[in-house]
């Protein structure tokens, strides 16, 4: 009833059809938009429009960003849909020089690559040349350099293994300050003490100490010199207890 009237259904009857007919019409527009969106997508997919266009490496400086991306074996010819993030990342990770790898997608066509290495923390001596030692206990053997850092450990007669291993960890966890104090470190095993090693600092003075427990009395280093006469160099002995002799009248230490 309509103004007290009533409607005959033959007067509703068009009314009824036109909405029908725009309902088909819009759901035949999804439907082709729907459908045209999806000939897009599998057209993108399969041209080249869909390859990686630009790899973009960040964070590296042992290995270069050609190298990097070398080893994630993406090309101009990979499909941007194909590349896994997570496979990539670990692919990386496997390096013994970087310690994480963080792979995003840059839609439509570009790759980012966010490399953290591993931290050097000393460096080897080997004849004249100095070799990176990184953080996990790995030597870089590819990179010889003539000259490393100030204030940076070099180490001597050390190789990978559990010794090096724990003289990085020792490193580690000593402050900077006290890092910083260290010239060189000799690995000098004796028969009384295999993981012997001897410490020589910038300011002349020699460490005598073991890989067991060498970062815990080193901390206190800065505390045991203050108590000794700065003019009078000698040998710092930390492996049983802490004493101080000093150098025979005639004989120098290597950093005097």
């Amino acid at each position: 009833m309509e103004n007290g009237k009533i409607v005959a259904l033959e007067d509703r009857i068009p009314k009824l059809k036109e909405q029908r007919r725009k309902k088909a019409n819009r759901r035949l527009v999804i439907l082709l938009v729907l459908f045209f969106i999806m000939v897009l997508v599998v057209a993108y997919t399969q041209s080249p429009l869909s390859h990686v266009q630009t790899i973009t490496v960040k964070g590296n400086e042992i290995y270069s960003e050609g190298e990097i991306i070398q080893q994630t074996g993406i090309t101009s010819q990979t499909n941007i849909w194909k590349v896994n993030k997570t496979a990539l990342s670990a692919k990386l990770e496997k390096l013994p020089e970087i310690k994480s790898a963080a792979v995003t997608i840059q839609w439509p066509n570009d790759i980012s690559i966010q490399i953290k290495e591993h931290k050097k923390v000393a460096y080897l001596k080997q004849g004249n040349y100095f070799l990176p030692i990184m953080e996990n206990g790995k030597i870089l053997k590819n990179i010889k350099m003539d000259k490393i850092p100030l204030n940076t450990p070099i180490l001597f007669d050390f190789k990978e293994s559990d010794a090096l291993n724990e003289m990085v960890k020792g490193l580690k966890s000593l402050p900077s300050e006290i890092i910083n104090s260290i010239s060189e470190i000799h690995y000098s095993p004796k028969k009384t003490d295999p993981n012997h090693i001897s410490l020589f600092m910038n300011d002349g003075f020699e460490v005598s100490a073991t890989l067991s427990d060498f970062s815990e009395k080193m901390v206190h280093y800065p505390s045991i010199i203050s108590q000794l006469d700065p003019n009078k160099k000698g040998i710092i002995d930390l492996e049983v207890g802490s004493y101080f002799k000093a150098f025979e009248p005639g004989s120098e230490g290597k950093n005097d």
